[in-house]
């Protein structure tokens, strides 16, 4: 029987390629690149059998090996990728397979006949070291990446080289404030545990720690079910740290020994800052959120749908719950860390529900931050929100006003100009927020979907390697940001990314520190017939690794 000859193809392709196993690689290759110290580093290997290989093997070799991970880069299914209306700027409008979650190799390596697929590379460096090991040597600061592909007998199949410059600087430490919305409910639901079980909180801390590491450094913290994306009338499952019991003539004892444990996970995992969940429902503030209790000994749903937002009841449940909430934030020392919701994206027709509800908190929280998603700055105009967080599409007018301190967010309606991750926007689109957050001074970012993997408003769980879109509900990539493991997340290419938009700005930040804000923004909008906005930006990826590479040199120049 006459041997087939197997022909193997690889390109070395940054972080911002997107490797679709139906077409041709658009993107050149990509062989080398520049960090800080403290940063982390991405890269990927493209590969194309001509035969399929079942048992395939990745290898590497560098001296920065002990700093390294390869991941498969797998395909996710979306239906749903874009609304009926999207603008130029997608790299896909069809429903298809899209490379996003990065599985361990340890899951396998194969190779499909004829389709391109990637492994990604990641490089987490250390703090700059004092050491004068070899590695570390000043006159040595570029390291070569060997890459090989190996068939099942160990045939080398293909290589490629990439070489990392480390410019002798470290990354400062993150300023920006960031949420994603950490939804425990999911993590029960998908892992079949019970809410707040030792296996729970396990999970729980395992994906913390995953936020953290991706810049993550306030957690919505559930004092009670938050009431976001949840069907009116509907219920999603009970997440309440507050313990409540309900005494004769409605007071109430209040238990916050889970919500103490929470806290100590969050400080072990690097979270700094504490979002409380909103204490009225969403779109309206025209009601309670879940609240469960001890009443004669049996657990009750005691508050929800069915309570008037600013009615006697609920208004009474507050007034004894808040003033042994402050007690607590200040026993922890937690006084300039703990962050306030009313009702999440409230219009101009909630102004006066809204401003019933956040008189009734404020009674009792006015030291304390009080943050929003909002769009409408009329409604920021009657002065209900100190610290608006409005969508980046919307953002103009509060610029406009030199509204500080500012944040800004996106998620799904954030679908045309703008930066935004879902699945078929092209990687660039992603990370070129970093360099828009630093340009405005942008003291925050929200979003919503860390890993919301139910139906729209909480109708039913879904499965997110299948289901990538909440059932027709949002473009694929909106909802989640990482996938459930056996184990734990999984990340996605858009995670990552997004990720280095935030490394950008920390990069641009020590720029501006060294040589002043004005030469860091000339470095960033080099060249560029059109300033930077926030619907404004080039759609290049080579032009915006290009930026990247000038903002290190001119920190290495600035550093001698």
């Amino acid at each position: 029987m006459k041997e087939t000859t197997t022909a193997f193809e690889t390109r070395s392709l940054s972080s911002l390629a997107k490797v679709f196993a139906d077409s041709e690689l658009q993107d050149e290759r990509s062989a080398d690149g520049t960090a800080l110290w403290k940063e982390v580093f991405s890269f990927q290997i493209a590969y194309r059998s001509s035969t399929t290989i079942a048992d395939l093997r990745v290898e590497a070799d560098s001296p920065l090996l002990p700093y390294m991970t390869i991941r498969s880069v797998g395909l996710a299914p979306s239906e749903m990728p874009v609304y009926a209306n999207p603008d130029d700027r997608y790299l896909r409008t069809t429903p298809g397979l899209f490379p996003d979650p990065l599985y361990p190799l340890s899951d396998g390596l194969k190779a499909v006949a004829g389709q391109w697929r990637a492994v990604w590379i990641t490089v987490s460096l250390p703090s700059r070291p004092e050491s004068a090991a070899p590695l570390y040597a000043e006159e040595t600061t570029s390291y070569p990446i060997d890459i090989r592909f190996k068939n099942a007998a160990g045939e080398l199949l293909g290589e490629e080289q990439f070489k990392l410059e480390i410019v002798q600087a470290e990354l400062p430490e993150q300023e920006l404030l960031h949420t994603e919305w950490f939804h425990c409910d999911c993590l029960a639901t998908q892992y079949g545990v019970e809410v707040f079980s030792e296996e729970h909180w396990r999970l729980i801390e395992r994906y913390v720690h995953n936020a953290a590491a991706h810049g993550v450094n306030m957690l919505l913290t559930p004092l009670f079910t938050p009431p976001l994306d949840t069907a009116i009338g509907g219920e999603r499952p009970t997440v309440q740290l507050i313990g409540v019991e309900q005494t004769a003539g409605h007071e109430y004892v209040f238990d916050f020994t889970l919500l103490k444990r929470w806290i100590d996970m969050c400080h072990k995992q690097g979270i700094q800052h504490f979002e409380f969940s909103h204490l009225f429902t969403q779109w309206g503030a025209k009601h309670a959120p879940k609240i469960v209790a001890s009443v004669q000994g049996e657990e009750k749903r005691i508050f929800g749908w069915e309570t008037e937002a600013g009615g006697e009841a609920y208004t009474r449940f507050l007034d004894q719950f808040l003033p042994r909430l402050v007690q607590f934030i200040r026993g922890q020392g937690l006084e300039k860390n703990s962050y306030f919701h009313v009702s999440d994206e409230p219009n101009a027709d909630h102004l006066e529900a809204y401003r019933l509800a956040s008189g009734i908190l404020k009674k009792h929280l006015a030291e304390f931050a009080f943050i929003e998603a909002l769009s409408d700055y009329a409604f920021y105009d009657h002065g209900l929100v100190p610290v608006p967080i409005p969508s980046n599409d919307h953002i103009a007018p509060f610029l406009e006003n030199n509204v500080k301190p500012l944040w800004t967010y996106y998620c799904c309606g954030q679908h045309q100009e703008v930066s935004n991750r879902f699945f078929s926007m092209p990687s660039a689109r992603n990370r070129v927020l970093g360099l828009q957050l630093y340009k405005f001074g942008i003291q925050g970012f929200l979003h919503w979907g860390y890993n919301f993997w139910y139906s729209r408003h909480s109708v039913r769980a879904i499965d997110p390697f299948r289901v990538t879109d909440a059932e027709y509900a949002f473009p694929s990539g909106d909802a989640f940001a990482v996938y459930p493991g056996a184990e734990g997340p999984i990340d996605s290419i858009r995670w990552e990314v997004f990720y280095e938009a935030l490394q950008d700005q920390r990069a641009l930040e020590l720029l501006g520190r060294l040589g002043g804000r004005d030469a860091a923004l000339e470095v960033m909008e080099q060249e560029l017939e059109e300033a930077i906005t926030f619907k404004t930006y080039p759609v290049e990826a080579a032009w915006l690794l290009g930026t990247r590479e000038r903002i290190n040199r001119r920190i290495a120049a600035l550093l001698g």
